[in-house]
């Protein structure tokens, strides 16, 4: 009897410590996720320090006078802005300024500035002129009144540099023209500010990689456990004297909380993590100006005879319901051979699919038709360039052809968005959204991609090979699709990738890259433990409301606040690193509340 009493109490100091152990693992994962939270708020904070101004180069480069013979205060310069003076040394010659950016395909070139003949021998006469540094420049000077081409050049400035044209004769046996670019002052590093962010993420990436390899050693664990709570210290003398520690439950069960997390079903980590990759990247780019601004398209009116009715949740919307309804009239459940036997066909994930499919191409073919078929009127019929001074200006007003010319026709051009991004090079004046009718098909076709990737991790459940050919399959075909759409070209093909248009050939090559990523996230981060997902995981695992709450509060403190340099791209990169970093923390506080808003 003694020895059962004894044998009963060895097992319930075991059952005890496991149930500890078990506790104690919990809580390492709770510290963890706190330590990540304050890195990310270091991060931020650290970031801030070292990108903030403060003797700023950008402004000193712009306000220190140039050496020349112009010493007229020129116009405040922008970002992505350079200073060019065209010195003109030619008698009897006025001379014609005209621009166009080396990304800007078949366009006009447009009028930078007039510079007036020389007035006398040695006294050229000058003129200032803002150029733009985002992509390369391609000058074109000539002749006024002739309208004769002088000369041609080109180059690529750089940001607040400061540059001249010299323009003038050379008397070398043949009277020649030469136009020669001096450097006054030289441009900044526009780039610093995102490599000294890079350095600051790697570090984070390595302290963060050294915190949980010290957390996975017992041995840390304890001695972190004494240093902080006399729960080890409690729970080691409870158990010596048999009586129940206070974290054990009454009953000598594992606590509710912790069965209520084990209980929880297993989620595919890279799926959550590959949504919130992408999420981020949406909320960086979106806060700041300039070279960082790429997808805003959001404008807020109170006035129903201008509100903007196409918008990116509405394309969300119409998409998911859409996919929604074909699935649940056609979707068949997935025999519970197909995850564990070899019994089912090696298509058996399309095959299944078959009607979805057959809409799905039903509606690509509609969009192929209304793109390439349907008369626009003043525009020639399948015609896919922004307009504007594009395609050598023949056609200005129709950008976007048959896409533009349906949602201007149903929904009318004040409900359309009014600033394009093709206006910038293209000087579109006419509306054009990049959220409208015709392209919402493709944003069809593309969700029901990523439908099949979610079949077939149903389908090839538990048989990793399996989905690792069929990402590598997807990702090929979808690849060759581009390829063969482009001509590997980036405006010479059959259709080329327009993020504007929603083009075939970008969901394809959209939709190719996206396989590929699943193709390295799921073996990493889902078979073999390597990475969490960490920190994307957590906005992917509330995307909507971290994309709805940016979208309502990216104008408020602290997400966004006054720049004392509205013009300096380490004020704009840092504001964008802290608002994305206070995202990640509130998608991260959401989690660990369990609180989880989806559509």
């Amino acid at each position: 009897m003694t020895g059962a009493r004894a044998s009963a109490a060895e097992q319930r100091r075991a059952r005890r410590g496991g149930q500890a152990g078990a506790a104690e693992r919990a809580e390492g994962m709770s510290r963890a996720g706190r330590a990540l939270a304050a890195l990310l708020l270091a991060a931020s904070v650290l970031s801030a320090a070292l990108l903030a101004p403060g003797g700023s180069a950008e402004r000193d480069a712009q306000a220190a006078p140039p050496r020349d013979l112009d010493k007229k205060r020129h116009a405040e310069l922008k970002m992505d802005q350079a200073l060019l003076l065209i010195h003109n040394e030619l008698l009897w010659t006025n001379l014609t300024v005209y621009w166009k950016s080396e990304c800007c395909y078949h366009c006009l070139f447009q009028v930078l500035v007039n510079v007036p003949q020389s007035p006398k021998a040695g006294k050229p006469s000058v003129a200032a002129a803002s150029v733009s540094t985002q992509h390369g420049s391609i000058l074109q000077l000539n002749d006024t009144l002739e309208e004769k081409e002088v000369c041609r050049l080109e180059y690529r400035f750089g940001e607040f540099g400061n540059y001249s044209l010299l323009v003038k004769n050379i008397h070398n046996g043949v009277s020649e023209i030469a136009c020669d670019l001096a450097v006054n002052e030289d441009p900044v590093d526009s780039n610093l500010p995102v490599s000294i962010a890079f350095l600051i993420g790697l570090a984070v990436i390595i302290v963060i990689s050294f915190l949980r390899l010290l957390l996975s050693l017992d041995d840390f664990n304890n001695w972190i456990s004494k240093a902080i709570s006399s729960r080890e210290t409690d729970r080691l003398i409870n158990s010596e004297l048999g009586s129940p520690s206070r974290i054990d439950s009454l009953d000598g069960d594992v606590q509710p909380a912790l069965w209520r997390l084990s209980a929880l079903p297993p989620r595919l980590r890279s799926v959550d993590t590959f949504r919130g990759i992408a999420l981020i990247l949406m909320v960086f780019v979106n806060y700041g100006g300039g070279k960082y601004w790429y997808f805003k398209h959001a404008s807020w009116n109170v006035s129903w005879d201008k509100v903007r009715i196409p918008g990116v949740l509405q394309r969300l919307g119409v998409t998911y319901f859409v996919v929604a309804v074909l699935e649940l009239l056609f979707a068949k459940p997935v025999p519970e051979h197909c995850a564990s036997e070899r019994s089912c066909l090696s298509l058996r994930d399309i095959t299944s699919s078959w009607p979805q499919w057959l809409l799905i191409l039903v509606l690509e073919g509609l969009w192929l038709g209304l793109t390439f078929l349907l008369p626009v009127p003043g525009c020639p019929t399948g015609y896919l360039g922004p307009g504007g001074i594009g395609d050598f200006g023949k056609y200005p007003n129709c950008t976007g052809g048959a896409a533009g010319y349906i949602d201007r026709l149903l929904l009318g051009d004040d409900h359309l968005y009014q600033h394009p991004s093709s206006a910038v090079l293209y000087h579109t004046e006419v509306a054009y959204d990049p959220e409208g009718i015709l392209g919402t098909i493709n944003s069809i076709v593309m969700a029901f991609l990523g439908v099949q990737a979610g079949k077939i991790l149903l389908y090839y459940k538990a048989r990793t090979k399996d989905i690792l050919i069929r990402f590598t399959a997807w990702c090929c075909i979808l690849g060759l699709i581009s390829v063969a759409l482009t001509k590997v070209s980036e405006n010479e093909g059959f259709i080329p990738v327009n993020k504007n248009l929603w083009s075939l050939s970008y969901v394809t090559t959209l939709s190719s890259f996206a396989f590929f990523i699943l193709l390295v996230l799921y073996p990493v981060v889902d078979v073999k433990g390597l990475w969490t997902g960490t920190p994307f995981f957590y906005p992917g695992m509330n995307s909507i409301l971290v994309y709805v709450g940016h979208e309502v509060f990216e104008n408020y403190f602290p997400f966004q606040w006054k720049l004392k340099d509205n013009q300096s791209h380490k004020e704009h990169l840092t504001q964008n690193i802290v608002a994305t970093a206070l995202w990640v923390l509130i998608a991260y506080v959401l989690y660990r509340k369990k609180i989880f808003w989806k559509i």
